[in-house]
């Protein structure tokens, strides 16, 4: 993301940056309820590992790869694993912030489009935390795989029974993926380079982490996966017209230019979006 392939955006994208004050108030609040939503569905410990097991015979009986294959490969060295406990502990939000960030400074309207879809993801992960909570395959005896972070370290996670700070059976979407997946649609749609599409390594070693570390199952992340793909679905992107366009630049659209083919006077609103 630099000078040359990202343009400073003008018009239209200035005046769609809103208030700083209120998002931060809004997505701290956001943050809150989630967390606070998380805490309601603690408890469930009996309920969390017989889902943990009909996930788990449900991904053999589809033939889904085995989340062990994962593992081994990371286990083929303490310095792999242990790289891969940190980033699953130390990217996911750190990733998140730094992309809003600089989506409200650089695109504003991208960056409404953005929160509104990772609300709209998070809420309906929130949904399906209460109704199917599960337990993680680390914590599945069935599944022979290794509490990786436990082991080898960092661990963002205490023990289940005292773990106060955060829910550890609320495995089913998986938002590290959902967000991450997120992230990469957003700067893919949002930038020109043509190196954009290797954004998407992000989700990919997102996914390699938090199914090699056990921390989730592979339909984990195929749920995240589609969660966000009818948020995307149902929150269309902004578009503008000439006459937008013309009240963004602080002038008036000439009557010549209302005459122009509909197709070019119906101009995308983002830079770079759809390139």
């Amino acid at each position: 993301m630099n000078a040359r392939t990202e343009p400073a955006p003008t018009g239209a994208d200035a005046i769609a940056r809103p208030p700083l004050v209120r998002e931060l108030l809004l997505v701290a609040g956001l943050f809150l309820v989630y967390k606070f939503g998380r805490q309601l569905a603690t408890g469930h410990t009996g309920e969390a590992f017989r889902n943990a097991h009909r996930v788990w015979d449900l991904e053999r009986a589809v033939r889904l790869p085995g989340e062990g294959a994962m593992q081994s490969l990371l286990l083929h060295g303490d310095g792999l694993v242990h790289l891969a406990n940190t980033y699953y502990a130390a990217v996911h939000f750190p990733a998140t912030a730094a992309f809003l960030i600089w989506l409200y400074l650089r695109r504003p309207a991208h960056y409404v489009w953005t929160r509104r879809v990772l609300a709209a993801v998070t809420a309906a992960a929130l949904v399906l935390h209460l109704l199917f909570p599960l337990a993680p395959p680390r914590m599945l005896a069935a599944t022979g795989l290794v509490d990786t972070a436990r082991v080898y370290g960092p661990s963002v996670y205490g023990s289940p029974a005292t773990d106060s700070l955060s829910n550890q059976f609320a495995a089913m979407p998986s938002l590290h993926f959902g967000w991450a997946l997120m992230v990469a649609v957003g700067l893919i749609v949002a930038t020109r380079s043509r190196w954009r599409w290797l954004w998407l390594l992000h989700p990919l070693l997102t996914l390699l982490v938090i199914v090699g570390t056990a921390n989730h199952y592979w339909l984990d992340a195929i749920v995240a996966s589609a969660l966000l793909g009818l948020a995307l679905a149902a929150i269309h992107l902004p578009h503008r017209t000439a006459t937008t366009a013309g009240r963004a630049q602080g002038g008036l659209v000439p009557a010549q230019a209302s005459a122009q083919p509909q197709a070019r006077a119906e101009e995308q609103v983002l830079a770079g979006a759809g390139r």
